[in-house]
C-alpha cells in the first residue's frame, strides 16, 4: 500500500529511531478526507483512519478532552489503522492529534456538526456560479461554520484508499465553484439547526448509477446486462504506470497522424463571436475538431507576471496555446477552463491565443457566458481583459474522418464501480449523517434496470459507511425533451419514486415545476437544495409538522366511467395552479392512452375521458418534458407516476 500525502501535517516530532534523517518521509499519514477546517460528525463514534509504521501504537486525542486519549490501537502488518473516537456535541473549533512512532499529525480548526455527502451527475456538480442569481448568491455565501470539500474526479478499477483534497471554510471565493444544490442544502440545514455543517461534493457530470456502485453488487442473475463490463473492469487491475505510458505514446501518434495538433496552415478562417455553441453559430450538429485563434494586446505592465487564462466550459475537450506554448488541456465538457500562464512566457504586446476544441457528440464549442472568457493577472492589480467577442474559427476534421482514438488505460467514468472506487471508497468509513443525490439522466432508457440498481447502490453505500439506516435523499430528474422519448424519462422518474417503497430512511425531492424542457441543466438549484433540506429536517432531525414530500401516488379506484386517483401526503387537500389540471391520461383494456379531464376532489383527483368509456389505468406527467400543475397546500409538486406496468408507448 503506497502512503499518500497528509492533508494537514502541523507538527512533525523527531523520529524515535536513532540517526533517522530529518528529511526522511513520515510514516504516519491520515486519509485525505481528514484535514484542517473539516467537520466531524457530532456525538458519534467517528472513525479515524490512515497509515503508520506496521505495528506502531497509534493514539488519538482531542482538545475537548485535554491530554486524555480518545482512542488507541496498533497499525496492522500493512501499516493501516482505524480507530474510533467519541465526538462531542456541535461546536468548536477543536484540535485533533494523532500520534504514532514519535510522529504527530494535528488537525486544526475542526468543528463538530452534521456531515453530508453530495453526489450524482452534472446537476449535482453544477456550480453556484452558473446558477440563478449567481452573483447575489455568491456575494452572501459567507458561512464560516459551513465547510466544503470537493472530491477530485477520478476513476479506479479497485477501491482507492485515499484522495487529494482540502477542506475549506464556506466564503464567496470557495462557494462559487462548489455544488449549487449542495450549497443550498447545507445552508438551509445550517440555518435551521444552528450547528456546523460539512459538505463533501463527490460528483461527475454525465455519469450513470452503475459507476457509483461497488463491483461486488453486480451479480449476473440480478444484473445480466453488466456482465461483460464488470469483467472488463476486473481485468483492468495491473501495472497502471506501464499502461499509462503506452497510452500517452499511442495518443501522441494518434494526434500527429491526422495533423490534429495545430490548425491547417492553408485553411480558411471565419470570424465568430465567443462564446459560440456550435448549434447556434454555423456548425450545427458537427462533431469533430474546430480551431480558434485571437490576437490580444497584453499590457506592458503585465510582463513577467503569472496570468490566468479563463475560457469557460468547452464542449467536449480542448488544447490551448498561449503564443507557441501549450498552457493547458481538459477533457471534461462542463469544466470551466482556467489555465495558469507562467510569467516567463508573458511579454508585453501582441500574442495569439489558440484553442483546439474537439466535440465527440451533441453540442460543441464554447458554452459558457461572455464574462467567463478573460485574461487577468494571478496576483496584484490589473484586468481582467475580456476575451469575449470576435475570434477566428477554422473547421478541422469531422469525427467520422478521425482514426480510432486510443482508449485511456483503466476504467472510464461510465464503467461499473469506477466512480465508487475512485470517489466514494476513499471517503469510507468517515462518520457522516447521510447523503443527497441528483442523478438519473444518464440512465434514461434503462428504467427497469435502474429500479433494481438504485436501491442496490444506496444499500451498498450504507454498508461502506457502516450505517444501515443512513439517510439518503435524492432528486427526481426534472422535465426535459429527450429526443425520441416514448416515456423512458418518465419511467425513470417512476423507478426513482418506487425506491421510496422498498427502502426506509430515503426521501425524494420532486422537481416537476422547476425543470426546463429545453435545458437538461435547469438553473434553479436553490429550490432543489431547499427541498432536499426539507426532507432531512423532517425525516432526520425531527422537525414535526414540516411538509417535505408533496403528493405521492397511492392507488386508483375505478368507479364506472370515472377513475379516482388517491395520494399519500395530500391530507390537507390538493391544489391546481395555472389553469385547468393537466398531464393526466387514462387507458382502457386496449392500453391506448388518451388525455383525460381532471378535477380535484379534496385529496383525490377524479378523471374522465370521452374516448375511454371504462378506464383501468392512469399515467400522470408521462411525457419527458411535461410540466404538470398539481401541488399540495404547501406548494410542493406531485410526482409523475403510472398505475400500469405495460410496455412503454402503449
Amino acid at each position: 500500500m503506497v502512503p499518500v500525502p497528509i492533508r494537514s501535517l502541523a507538527l512533525l516530532l523527531p523520529l524515535a529511531v536513532a540517526g533517522a534523517s530529518p528529511a526522511q518521509a513520515p510514516e504516519l499519514r491520515l486519509a485525505g478526507v481528514f484535514g484542517d477546517h473539516m467537520v466531524l460528525q457530532r456525538e458519534t463514534q467517528a472513525p479515524i483512519f490512515g497509515t503508520a509504521a506496521p505495528g506502531a501504537e497509534v493514539v488519538v486525542t482531542g482538545s475537548w478532552m485535554g491530554d486524555e486519549p480518545l482512542a488507541s490501537g496498533q497499525a496492522d502488518a500493512d501499516g493501516r489503522f482505524r480507530l474510533a473516537i467519541a465526538t462531542p456535541p456541535a461546536g468548536g473549533p477543536h484540535e485533533v492529534t494523532v500520534r504514532a512512532g514519535g510522529e504527530a499529525v494535528v488537525l486544526k480548526d475542526v468543528l463538530c456538526g452534521e456531515v453530508w455527502i453530495c453526489s450524482g451527475q452534472s446537476n449535482m456538480e453544477w456550480a453556484l456560479r452558473a446558477s440563478d442569481d449567481a452573483e447575489a448568491e455568491i456575494a452572501k455565501a459567507a458561512w464560516p461554520k459551513i465547510r466544503l470539500l470537493t472530491v477530485p474526479n477520478r476513476t479506479a478499477a479497485e477501491p482507492a484508499s485515499d484522495l487529494d483534497a482540502q477542506w475549506k471554510a464556506c466564503e464567496p471565493s470557495t462557494a462559487r465553484d462548489f455544488s449549487a444544490v449542495g450549497y443550498h442544502f447545507g445552508r438551509a440545514v445550517h440555518e435551521a439547526l444552528q450547528v456546523p455543517v460539512g459538505l463533501i461534493a463527490s460528483d461527475w457530470g454525465g455519469t450513470p448509477a452503475e459507476a457509483w456502485t461497488p463491483l461486488a453488487k453486480f451479480d449476473a442473475e440480478t444484473f445480466p446486462g453488466f456482465v461483460g463490463a464488470v469483467e472488463r473492469v476486473r481485468a483492468m487491475a495491473g501495472d497502471m504506470e506501464k499502461l499509462e505510458a503506452d497510452y500517452q505514446a499511442a495518443r501522441k501518434a494518434w494526434e500527429e497522424g491526422f495533423g490534429g495538433l495545430a490548425p491547417n496552415a492553408g485553411g480558411a478562417w471565419d470570424e465568430v463571436g465567443l462564446p459560440d455553441p456550435w448549434s447556434r453559430t454555423g456548425l450545427g450538429d458537427f462533431d469533430g475538431i474546430a480551431f480558434y485563434r485571437r490576437e490580444v494586446e497584453v499590457p506592458a505592465e503585465w510582463a513577467n507576471r503569472d496570468l490566468w487564462l479563463e475560457l469557460g466550459p468547452i464542449d467536449d475537450r480542448d488544447v490551448t496555446w498561449f503564443g507557441e506554448e501549450v498552457v493547458g488541456r481538459t477533457e471534461q465538457w462542463n469544466q470551466p477552463r482556467r489555465y495558469r500562464i507562467a510569467g516567463s512566457a508573458v511579454k508585453g504586446g501582441k500574442v495569439t491565443i489558440t484553442v483546439r476544441a474537439h466535440d465527440t457528440g451533441g453540442e460543441g464549442g464554447f458554452v459558457g457566458k461572455p464574462e467567463d472568457l478573460r485574461l487577468r493577472p494571478v496576483e496584484g492589480e490589473g484586468g481582467p481583459l475580456s476575451l469575449a467577442g470576435a475570434w477566428q474559427r477554422q473547421r478541422g476534421p469531422a469525427q467520422s474522418e478521425l482514426p480510432a482514438e486510443p482508449r485511456r488505460p483503466g476504467v472510464g467514468a461510465h464503467d461499473p464501480s469506477s466512480l465508487y472506487n475512485g470517489m466514494i471508497a476513499p471517503l469510507a468509513p468517515l462518520a457522516i449523517r447521510g447523503a443527497i443525490w441528483y442523478q438519473g439522466e444518464s440512465n434514461v432508457g434503462r428504467h427497469e434496470q435502474y429500479e433494481k440498481l438504485f436501491p442496490t447502490m444506496i444499500q451498498a453505500w450504507r454498508e461502506a459507511f457502516d450505517r444501515p439506516e443512513m439517510p439518503f435523499h435524492f432528486v427526481q430528474i426534472a422535465p426535459f425533451s429527450y429526443g425520441g422519448d416514448v416515456g423512458q424519462a418518465a419511467a425513470l422518474r417512476d423507478a426513482q419514486r418506487k425506491t421510496l417503497q422498498v427502502l426506509d430512511h430515503v426521501g425524494m425531492a420532486v422537481t416537476m415545476d422547476v425543470g426546463n424542457p429545453r435545458d437538461i441543466h435547469p438553473r434553479d438549484k436553490r429550490t432543489v437544495g431547499q427541498r432536499l433540506a426539507l426532507l432531512a429536517l423532517a425525516q432526520d432531525y425531527g422537525f414535526e409538522g414540516l411538509d417535505c414530500r408533496g403528493p405521492l401516488f397511492r392507488d386508483i379506484a375505478v368507479e364506472g366511467g370515472e377513475l379516482r386517483v388517491r395520494f399519500d401526503g395530500a391530507d390537507e387537500g390538493l391544489v391546481v395552479l395555472d389553469g385547468p389540471l393537466r398531464c393526466f391520461q387514462v387507458a382502457g383494456e386496449d392500453r391506448v392512452f388518451h388525455d383525460a379531464e381532471a378535477r380535484i376532489d379534496g385529496s383525490e383527483v377524479v378523471l374522465t375521458c370521452a374516448k375511454v368509456a371504462a378506464p383501468i389505468a392512469v399515467r400522470f406527467a408521462f411525457g419527458a418534458a411535461d410540466q404538470p400543475n398539481l401541488f399540495d397546500k404547501h406548494g410542493l409538486p406531485a410526482s409523475s407516476f403510472r398505475s400500469d406496468d405495460w410496455p412503454l408507448g402503449r
